[in-house]
């Protein structure tokens, strides 16, 4: 049996990303975020949404879709900001994953 809980980097990575999407929506219009918290976060329906906040269901729709094109926006530009850093090697990681690959194909180092 595998063990269920998380690796230390999955779990560190699981809680950066909550901090992402905490900032990215934190960032949205008041209109917008309202109706991405009822909607997405409460997961209340349309019709729901539409009544706690007086609006029509057409203009719920309309503002969740902005919201998540929002979140979409600002996530993609943090991850683009972030991937240089990913693949970056030196150090212990770069000789880890040389012997790593140097093991796997036949050559003793």
């Amino acid at each position: 049996m595998t063990d269920p809980s998380p690796s230390p980097e999955r779990a560190a990575a699981s809680i950066e990303l909550g901090r992402l999407m905490e900032t990215a929506i934190d960032a949205l219009p008041v209109a917008y975020r309202t109706v991405f918290m009822l909607r997405s976060v409460q997961e209340l329906t349309v019709a729901e949404t539409a009544r706690c906040l007086d609006l029509t269901e057409g203009t719920v729709k309309s503002r969740l879709f902005r919201a998540k094109k929002l979140l979409q926006e600002r996530l993609a530009t943090q991850v683009e900001r972030a991937t240089p850093a990913v693949h970056a090697f030196d150090g212990e990681r770069c000789d880890r994953l040389t012997q790593g690959v140097m093991a796997r194909i036949g050559v003793n180092s």
